[in-house]
């Protein structure tokens, strides 16, 4: 999943002017946030990745049984992975009740707040038809 040399955003550009959903104000929180707790549980998922796989082993073949609405970014670098188009065709097979599948377009892992109002419309969509 990640490459043993570099890591996992060696391959990734840094863009010269920040994207239209993430303001300066917004990056300057983040930094001092970050400076100020530490980033141990986001990092501590992927450090512990292998343990996770161990202890979620007794869920294989376990399927989602409620009401489910799935909304991803096709820029976004989880989407990419080695056989997860294959897996979101199929998503219905783990998730029963999938009720819709939706896809952003241009939109990266963020997509909350990279696309705040779609997210939001299909969210509320979602909720009144349960």
């Amino acid at each position: 999943m990640v490459p043993r040399s570099g890591g996992f955003l060696t391959r990734m550009r840094t863009p010269e002017t920040l994207p239209a959903w993430i303001t300066e104000a917004d990056l300057a929180f983040y930094t001092s946030e970050f400076a100020r707790t530490g980033f141990r549980g986001g990092l501590n998922w992927y450090r512990n990745i292998d343990r996770n796989w161990e202890l979620l082993g007794a869920f294989t073949g376990a399927r989602v049984a409620v009401p489910a609405l799935f909304i991803a970014g096709d820029r976004d670098l989880v989407v990419s992975f080695r056989g997860i188009s294959e897996l979101i065709a199929n998503l219905q097979t783990f998730v029963p009740d999938l009720r819709r599948t939706v896809m952003l377009k241009g939109c990266g892992h963020w997509t909350q707040q990279e696309r705040a109002a779609e997210v939001n419309a299909a969210m509320l969509e979602f909720l009144q038809h349960l």
